[in-house]
């Protein structure tokens, strides 16, 4: 691992519950290297989604920074936050988030339509990223054709499609038996290790956290070893 690639700073998220502030992250710093392959773990609601949303720029702190390869993501408007989010970072869900009425290599497409990359293009981009997790035998295929882990693949094809440098991860072995929630941490790893994306997993398996090259707890709004 090489220089900070994140860098979280004295970070607070409060949000309104009727008369009550709820407090869910506290004063949270933390720095991810490039290449990391952090795990975070910790109990509902002890702020590992709301952390995660944050480093991925779906999400503003209340107060505190984040830096991302030197840009403040907590200075950008919503906008320029969509804008980043598209070249930078790829989103995998315990769910998938497929669109069923697509084949598996028009979901993996998708992210490609916010591009002015050209259709030629767009297929290139789509076969790479199908190849690279093993699944470019079942582009033709919709989701209900695939087994959970087949649309587990496609969902990460759709995350690297636009050659990020960092991978969000939440759950993403929730939804599936454990041999094949080791064939996608194997991925991750290869992901991690041989084609240098710094990711980022949120998950309640300490088996899966076993993949990843630490792992941090975080218990009510902050961080532990």
């Amino acid at each position: 691992m090489s220089e900070t690639l994140i860098k979280v700073e004295n970070v607070n998220k409060t949000y309104q519950r009727g008369g009550e502030t709820l407090t869910v992250l506290d004063g949270l710093n933390l720095d991810v290297p490039n290449q990391d392959f952090l795990a975070l773990m910790g109990p509902s609601g002890s702020g590992k989604s709301t952390l995660l949303n944050l480093m991925g720029g779906l999400d503003t702190p209340t107060s505190g920074g984040i830096g991302i390869n030197g840009v403040q993501l907590d200075q950008m408007n919503a906008k320029q936050l969509s804008s980043w989010r598209s070249s930078n970072v790829g989103f995998i869900f315990q769910f998938y988030n497929l669109l069923p009425v697509l084949t598996a290599d028009k979901n993996v497409e998708l992210p490609l339509l916010l591009t002015n990359l050209s259709k030629s293009q767009r297929k290139d981009h789509v076969l790479t990223a199908m190849k690279a997790v093993g699944i470019d035998d079942r582009s033709d295929h919709k989701p209900n054709e695939l087994s959970g882990g087949q649309q587990q693949r496609v969902a990460i094809a759709r995350a690297l499609v636009s050659d990020p440098d960092i991978l969000v991860c939440d759950e993403p072995t929730g939804d599936l038996d454990r041999n094949t929630a080791t064939e996608i941490l194997e991925l991750l790893k290869i992901l991690n290790e041989d084609h240098g994306k710094t990711i980022i997993m949120v998950t309640h398996d300490p088996v899966a956290a076993e993949s990843a090259k630490r792992v941090l707890h975080l218990d009510k709004g902050k961080l532990t070893d």
